[in-house]
């Protein structure tokens, strides 16, 4: 199903964030019934959105262009999942779409999720807050700290986490957070959730809300966590992966601490401004 396609007659009634935001569900062929699921719930909140085939894994052969092998042995540690690289695949086709077209924003959203009533809403007051994200992440599979840097609405924030966080299931991303998705994540060198939460090597700014309005489910048929000790090296690991993976995190800290204490601090001069300003207003003439 394409809402985009759909006759205006029998469409439901259409969100105005759908106007700014380009939605894109990825989705198996060979999963109907989670395509289905999902039409329900993003016509339920009157949110358009086009399908997109999810790339099958299962048909992939390597070696493949787009797939650094050696580079995700040496940073990630395991053998090559092709399911994991087809989740990579189908994400960066996302990305190259939304760039085809003129919307602002895009909205990515694999078939496994589950929504907040207030998702669209959300994402309407995340839209006014634009310049303080590249990347707006809705789920994630962590439960680290999100620390808070601005109100959304009166239930949600805009938040920062300043450790790692797996998981793609929902995100919203500008155009050019998607131009550094289709250009320099390629070719893959990591797992798509891992390569995407390191924007900061990028100079771009990714945010959660926080609680999040979207939870992503623990599929026991998600054919990625399927069979995934197969795919470790254990003691084989190359050396490289600790060393890789340490740096990340100091890199990640970093940047994402000073955005943090920036967003801290320029809230404490905002707020220091409108104090004085309303004592000088209450000083006689």
């Amino acid at each position: 199903m394409n809402m985009r396609a759909t006759p205006a007659a029998l469409m439901p009634a259409i969100h105005p964030v759908s106007l700014r935001v380009d939605t894109y569900l990825i989705n198996l062929d060979r999963a109907p019934l989670r395509r289905f699921r999902m039409e329900r719930l993003l016509s339920g909140i009157g949110l358009a959105f086009e399908r997109v085939a999810a790339v099958d894994g299962a048909a992939l052969s390597l070696p493949h262009p787009d797939f650094d092998e050696a580079a995700y042995l040496s940073r990630h540690g395991r053998w090559p999942n092709p399911f994991e690289i087809g989740c990579f695949f189908s994400h960066v086709e996302c990305a190259r779409r939304f760039l085809s077209g003129n919307a602002e924003f895009a909205l990515i959203l694999e078939d496994d999720l589950d929504f907040d009533d207030d998702l669209a809403e959300v994402l309407e007051a995340a839209l006014q807050h634009q310049r303080r994200w590249d990347i707006l992440r809705l789920s994630t599979v962590n439960t680290g700290r999100k620390h808070h840097v601005a109100p959304l609405t009166a239930s949600r924030s805009l938040a920062i986490a300043l450790t790692r966080e797996k998981g793609s299931g929902a995100y919203l991303i500008n155009r050019k957070a998607a131009g550094w998705i289709a250009g320099a994540l390629l070719p893959m060198r990591l797992p798509y959730d891992l390569a995407f939460d390191l924007e900061f090597d990028e100079g771009l700014s990714a945010c959660f809300v926080d609680p999040l309005p979207v939870s992503q489910r623990a599929d026991a048929c998600s054919q990625i966590q399927a069979g995934l000790s197969a795919y470790r090296l254990g003691r084989r690991r190359p050396w490289s992966v600790l060393p890789y993976r340490a740096a990340a995190e100091i890199r990640r800290f970093t940047a994402r601490f000073r955005r943090l204490a920036a967003s801290r601090i320029g809230g404490q001069v905002r707020s220091a401004g409108s104090s004085g300003k309303a004592i000088e207003t209450m000083r006689p003439g």
